[in-house]
């Protein structure tokens, strides 16, 4: 593994932009996952709604989604606790409940476009809410998803969740073949890394 190479020319930080997501178990058997982006600037900044001086958010979105473990969306909740038009940007919190009914892994993408794209929505709070599906795999694998394959169980007949579903997951590429070698396909590329 390689890390991202050093710039070979002078930068200087200018923005700063942070997304995190939590998950957590309920113990009513729902899981929250709690998205948050914030932004910030290097130096004082002048907006239509008046001076943001260095250091105090442009932006700090938060967007709880509430799952069940089939990944249906059960309550969802907006807040906006820094925005660059203070007492209308936030008034948008409450239509994010237009979440509720969706599946995270059944055109949950296309449910939030049709849902809050443009002015029906905050930019940031809906580009929090593209990214939940792929947060929501990672939280559940292990816990609600077995991502092992259960070769030793000869009644299971199901493939492991997440294979065929990347590059380096394809069932005729070579991590398929060393890691899950009953479900591999073969492909003249298929070969170990060295």
């Amino acid at each position: 593994m390689m890390p991202i190479s050093q710039s070979t020319t002078k930068r200087t930080l200018k923005h700063t932009r942070a997304i995190t997501i939590e998950a957590f178990a309920r113990d009513d058997g729902l899981w929250d996952l709690d998205a948050r982006i914030t932004d910030h600037k290097q130096r004082d900044i002048q907006l239509a709604s008046g001076l943001r001086p260095q250091g105090a958010a442009l932006h700090d979105l938060t967007l709880r989604v509430t799952v069940d473990l089939q990944l249906n969306v059960v309550d969802a909740f907006a807040c906006s606790d820094a925005v660059p038009y203070p007492g209308y940007c936030e008034s948008i919190g409450p239509d994010y409940q237009k979440l509720i009914g969706l599946n995270l892994m059944r055109q949950f993408r296309q449910g939030v476009k049709e849902r809050l794209s443009g002015t029906n929505g905050c930019t940031h709070l809906t580009e929090l809410a593209q990214i939940l599906p792929t947060a929501a795999i990672q939280a559940f694998a292990g816990d609600v998803i077995d991502t092992r394959d259960a070769a030793s169980n000869s009644t299971d007949s199901n493939q492991p969740f997440q294979l065929d579903r990347c590059h380096a997951l394809r069932l005729d590429g070579p991590a398929v073949v060393q890691y899950y070698p009953r479900w591999a396909k073969s492909s003249p590329d298929a070969k170990s890394p060295s």
